[in-house]
């Protein structure tokens, strides 16, 4: 499997007025020498489609690239084709569908990005293959055992009795700002993203500006931080986050109940008050490969990681500071009970033998 940033990228930047951040190579993946330990038969050799390559798109950010990085590995180890895995923007990684220099896009997000998908589908050469996981949510939080309490950490619930966003207006003084006692503390989305503006108004929104402090956390390394600390020490916390990621795969998080999501509520004008929108990450991939890999379009079909597992597989890869091809031995021995639904045996087989 090879790993490298396309040169596509640049040519689709000029056509679709999209920024693109490249990210440099990592290491590839194992070879397939390595013994079985699973006491199981030989595998069988893959079938030779070496005169096929298959493109799978690393939109940069942890979930989408272990997932490329990992069926790349089942495609290649599995069923006998070479594969590549380039970095490109998100919206880049799936016109370039279009355009033929992408086979699969592990993570698309159809409502965020649902114009530029729904151009790609009308036009032929993709289609959507299946769920890589789900749900894809972002929301507000606050710890578990402040309304659960935590009896092996000695931890009373503080707030038992708590049922919705509105709610808070009765516990504010939980969350209370060290730098200003008169209001609770609210901990904001990264500066400059959308949800920064959409979350001030949304406290507006829900009447809790005059009990609640917005925070800016500067970066989402300061805004985890501050999730870590908190929960590390059973302290209140009361912010923005999403899901999957690899800080809700070590901190036990509530998320606060909001009125369902509503478009008619989702605009400036009405405060965005409601529950952000759920989605899911959806493979798109090229309808060529009805033709060129049916059998690994199949096992794009198949592909579905829980959103637990993703959330336990992203802290590993934080902790570890491993590459996404240095785990996936690693997922694919912890969760054999996972991945091995989405292919037949003696794919399977092969894949373990090379992990």
């Amino acid at each position: 499997m090879r790993r490298h940033t396309s040169a596509i990228v640049t040519v689709l930047l000029a056509a679709t007025l999209l920024t693109t951040t490249f990210a440099g190579c990592s290491p590839a993946a194992p070879g397939a020498d390595a013994p079985s330990e699973s006491g199981e038969s030989a595998a069988t050799p893959a079938p030779d489609h070496s005169d096929e390559t298959l493109v799978f798109a690393d939109v940069s950010w942890a979930a989408s690239t272990f997932m490329s990085t990992l069926a790349a590995f089942i495609a290649e180890e599995g069923y006998g084709y070479n594969t590549e895995v380039i970095v490109a923007a998100n919206m880049v990684a799936l016109k370039s569908i279009e355009t033929g220099d992408v086979d699969v896009h592990m993570d698309v997000e159809i409502r965020s990005i649902g114009e530029v998908y729904q151009e790609v589908v009308d036009s032929g050469k993709a289609e959507a293959l299946g769920v890589s996981y789900t749900p894809v949510w972002q929301g507000w939080l606050v710890p578990r055992y402040m309304i659960e309490g935590d009896a092996e950490r000695g931890i009373e619930a503080t707030m038992p009795d708590f049922e919705d966003v509105f709610d808070l207006i009765t516990y504010w003084e939980l969350f209370e700002d060290p730098e200003d006692s008169s209001k609770g503390r609210f901990f904001n989305c990264v500066p400059g993203w959308q949800c920064e503006k959409m979350n001030a108004l949304k406290i507006e929104g829900y009447g809790l500006d005059e009990y609640f402090n917005v925070m800016s956390p500067g970066s989402d390394a300061a805004l985890s931080a501050s999730m870590v600390a908190a929960y590390e020490k059973g302290e209140p916390w009361f912010g923005y986050y999403w899901s999957p990621s690899w800080v809700l795969g070590m901190a036990d998080m509530y998320r606060v109940p909001e009125p369902e999501f509503d478009e008619d509520l989702w605009t400036e004008e009405s405060k965005f008050a409601c529950a952000y929108s759920v989605d899911d990450g959806n493979i798109v991939g090229a309808t060529s490969l009805q033709e060129r890999a049916p059998e690994v379009r199949d096992f794009l079909f198949e592909f579905n990681i829980p959103l637990e597992v993703m959330n336990d597989l992203l802290l590993y890869l934080h902790e570890s500071g491993k590459s996404a091809s240095e785990v996936v031995p690693w997922f694919l021995t912890r969760y054999e009970d996972v991945w091995t639904e989405w292919v037949p045996a003696d794919v399977a087989a092969r894949v373990k033998a090379a992990a």
